[in-house]
């Protein structure tokens, strides 16, 4: 049986009215690449722009879907609409999610005014699905106050969080090495707030004076802003009001100073740059089907030019 066409004005109008079909839809476009992702983009544009945008962060075992479903539910005690997206390893077989909606945060699932979405990374290094930027704005435009993006890990290859959320949760647990990993991994740098979870457990408050030393050593971009460092049990949700209220209080420190709008500019920039580079690609492959990329390499290795003549050879040749 045919497929009905896509209409998208039809899709966007029902998603920014909180049809969490036409939310899932729009999403699934974004994800496959569809050619009618320009389109798509073209009609959220006037609706996007509201939701505040929080990255949660951390080395795998620290409860971060834990933590993320008990940040839901103090979210929605407020009266805000919530949506996550959850980033997890592509499985090598499909493609698609190892951690699927069914098994993620179930008492969410049937709550109107909560979407929760996993997307595979498909191999991107990053931790954050490559079509993460435009899923976010589908969510946007559909009206979510918070928009959680739970990431699969952190490291050298994850910290990119940073550079797509307007605040940048990372969490620790006792017991894991989070303090020497934290200053391995670069993330001293990028958190706005440090959750200390599992702190029920032996050495939680050593983790939390640990990382306050490192932090007061640590030049920071925006150093008027001083990250808090917050002790959670989530499956308990203690101290779990305490972090929602430091999402509230960063968005208002961005707000104050202009750095709400330079990270929105930054991260805008990051998305339009990489947008060009993956055209700029399919247009070689289009006109050359790797040929000439391919006869270029083999002059180069043979030293018969370099590689930025042969860069710019290739440049020239769109």
């Amino acid at each position: 049986m045919a497929r009905r066409p896509v209409a998208v004005g039809e899709l966007v109008e029902r998603a920014t009215g909180g049809d969490a079909r036409a939310v899932a839809r729009l999403i699934s476009l974004v994800e496959d690449a569809s050619p009618l992702l320009p389109e798509v983009s073209a009609a959220l544009a006037p609706h996007v722009g509201h939701a505040h945008i929080v990255g949660l962060t951390g080395s795998p075992g620290v409860g971060k879907s834990t933590t993320t479903g008990a940040v839901v539910a103090a979210l929605r005690a407020q009266g805000r609409k919530v949506g996550v997206l959850a980033v997890d390893p592509s499985s090598p077989f499909s493609g698609g999610a190892l951690l699927g909606d069914r098994i993620r945060m179930q008492d969410h699932a049937g709550d109107p005014g909560v979407f929760i979405r996993s997307m595979a990374t498909r191999g991107h290094l990053g931790g954050l699905a490559w079509a993460a930027p435009q899923a976010l704005r589908v969510l946007d435009a559909a009206g979510c106050d918070v928009i959680l993006v739970e990431t699969v890990g952190v490291g050298q290859s994850e910290i990119e969080v940073a550079g797509l959320a307007d605040t940048t949760v990372v969490l620790l647990a006792p017991g894991m090495g989070d303090g020497i990993q934290a200053a391995k991994a670069g993330i001293l740098e990028i958190g706005d707030v440090y959750v200390v979870n599992k702190a029920d457990r032996d050495g939680a408050r050593q983790v939390r004076r640990e990382l306050r030393g490192m932090l007061s050593l640590t030049d920071r971009p925006d150093a008027s802003w001083k990250p808090p460092i917050l002790l959670t049990v989530a499956y308990r949700e203690e101290g779990v009001d305490e972090v929602v209220a430091s999402f509230d209080a960063h968005l208002g420190h961005l707000r104050s100073g202009g750095e709400l709008a330079r990270r929105r500019l930054r991260r805008t920039r990051d998305e339009i740059e990489t947008l060009a580079t993956t055209e700029l690609r399919t247009r070689f492959a289009a006109v050359h089907g790797g040929h000439l990329l391919d006869a270029l390499a083999a002059d180069v290795v043979a030293g018969k030019t370099d590689p930025f003549a042969a860069s710019r050879r290739l440049l020239d040749s769109l």
